[in-house]
């Protein structure tokens, strides 16, 4: 079974941010990347998968060259071998031009199976592994928390809302998207990074899988969120107010 995992390298999650005035993206001198977390947990899918049923897992990556040091991670990890689509500005594209370019190279690879996480932590569209999907020509489903092969099928369970799970049976080839936290992730061995180095790193450019298609969505301004204080008194008896106050903690706050 031949599993190609989509991989985004993102800024980690305890960088400091800073965003230059009027600018358009954030300030990239003094970050650190790591591999984008629910990615992590489609790759992690894509070993167990393979453990089970045998096969390769391939793991392609569009970014610039810093983008190579999670792609290794990735090897070191278990990947067998994986692809690195060069490209300085791709923060510049849109879910499309990221997509078309992770579909091209997809595609000549032909593969039973393509997992991609179901969102990105930077930009959170959750929407390239449904247009790879589409641009590819293969059933999709998302938010997967479990795959079971079948003879030249898959079943799924899908979450839903409030607790509903839904389970899809789809023809290979496919592409899911995974839920994050539905597996331990694990952790590069010292072997596993020694094995990295000689695994199979294949770097191509943008230009060579036809380059970055001009975006069809901009970003104008990129900030930070403005901190205010607010307080708001809620009127009535303790029963309507315990109610209303639940209301805008569940639908404002969006802590319970």
């Amino acid at each position: 079974m031949k599993i190609v995992v989509a991989l985004k390298q993102v800024p980690s999650r305890d960088s400091s941010l800073r965003v230059p005035v009027g600018a358009s993206w954030i300030d990239e001198s003094d970050i650190t990347y790591e591999i984008n977390e629910p990615d992590a947990y489609a790759l992690e899918a894509a070993l167990q998968l393979r453990e089970q049923h045998g096969g390769e897992v391939i793991v392609v990556c569009a970014g610039p060259n810093g983008a190579a040091s999670s792609v290794r991670e990735a090897l070191a990890k278990g990947a067998d071998r994986a692809i690195h689509i060069q490209e300085d500005d791709l923060h510049r594209a849109d879910t499309l031009g990221l997509a078309t370019l992770l579909a091209a190279a997809i595609r000549a690879e032909g593969p039973d199976l393509v997992l991609t996480g179901l969102q990105s932590d930077d930009m959170g569209s959750g929407q390239t592994g449904v247009i790879v999907a589409e641009l590819l020509g293969l059933p999709s489903a998302t938010i997967i928390m479990a795959v079971e092969v079948q003879d030249g099928a898959i079943r799924v369970k899908r979450e839903l809302e409030d607790g509903w799970f839904q389970h899809v049976t789809l023809p290979l080839p496919a592409v899911l998207t995974i839920q994050s936290g539905i597996n331990k992730l694990r952790y590069a061995t010292l072997m596993g990074i020694k094995k990295a180095k000689t695994k199979e790193l294949r770097a191509i450019s943008a230009a060579e899988l036809g380059g970055v298609p001009a975006a069809q969505v901009r970003c104008e301004k990129v900030y930070l969120p403005g901190r205010a204080k607010q307080t708001q008194i809620l009127a009535g008896d303790a029963k309507t107010a315990a109610a209303a106050l639940a209301d805008k903690l569940k639908f404002e706050v969006r802590v319970i």
